[in-house]
């Protein structure tokens, strides 16, 4: 079932020229629906209310967040204000328009606990979510949520990812991670 159009993921919406190149996408996608869903872009964390060039042509704001991650990595207090500032500035900007975060997550090695909350624990997943589902409750304008990602998964190698992506609420053996319960 197709909600709405997503006219691209994570683009360079900040970048010169992003406007003129979206521009006549999102017309396309209009003209060709004949139900006349709601059209967006999936937007990466460079993509601010401040930077967007793009979001006057979105009908629903789509933004992946990794506050109290890749930013604040380990810091919730400084992720929710970090969020709140930027959930402020879009209901400033464009008050009607409704906000679907479509990504937010931490890595989180199953069975790994620390009584400090420390990144890649359970416990710290299971406080991130809650800060993250607190923060969205205090804004009208966030109307729905995916986090990023059901089950753990296999990328690339490299120095970030230590036997793949890791964000899941599930291990990649389908074994629930200590924040199920919570989301449940």
């Amino acid at each position: 079932c197709v909600v709405m159009w997503s006219i691209a993921n994570e683009a360079a919406n900040f970048s010169d020229g992003a406007h003129d190149y979206f521009e006549p996408l999102f017309k396309l996608a209009h003209e060709l629906d004949e139900q006349k869903r709601p059209r967006t872009c999936v937007s990466i964390m460079f993509s601010t209310p401040e930077t967007d060039q793009t979001l006057d042509l979105y009908d629903v704001i789509c933004p992946n967040r990794y506050y109290s991650w890749y930013i604040n990595t380990g810091d919730l207090e400084a992720g929710r204000e970090g969020m709140r500032k930027e959930l402020k500035a879009f209901q400033d900007k464009f008050p009607d328009k409704p906000i679907v975060f479509t990504e937010y997550g931490a890595d989180t090695v199953d069975g790994m606990h620390s009584a400090y909350n420390e990144p890649f624990s359970e416990e710290y997943q299971l406080e991130f979510y809650k800060m993250y589902s607190e923060t969205f409750d205090e804004f009208a304008n966030v109307k729905g949520e995916q986090l990023w990602n059901f089950a753990d998964f296999q990328t690339k190698f490299g120095i970030m990812r230590v036997m793949g992506n890791r964000k899941g609420v599930f291990t990649r053996e389908r074994q629930p991670k200590m924040v199920v319960r919570y989301l449940t």
